[in-house]
């Protein structure tokens, strides 16, 4: 996962959301067909795509898919 299209491609494919790149930067409550299990089921991909735990605590805050990426490939 290379860039924001590659999340969204992720989250098309592994998450089945109708997505688009425009959709990240809104909450979660404004997102199309989100509801939490989702986010469980991202944390788990990311950490697979990336090879890298994801601090929990910091995913929860999260206001949005765009902050949860930056969290995911922050360096």
């Amino acid at each position: 996962m290379n860039s924001i299209d590659d999340f969204v491609a992720l989250l098309r494919d592994e998450l089945a959301l109708s997505v688009t790149a425009d959709d990240i930067g809104l909450g979660f409550d404004a997102v199309p067909s989100w509801d939490s299990v989702h986010l469980l089921s991202l944390c788990t991909i990311l950490e697979r795509e990336t090879g890298r735990p994801l601090a929990l605590a910091e995913v929860l805050e999260a206001p949005s898919l765009e902050a949860v990426y930056r969290l995911a490939t922050a360096s």
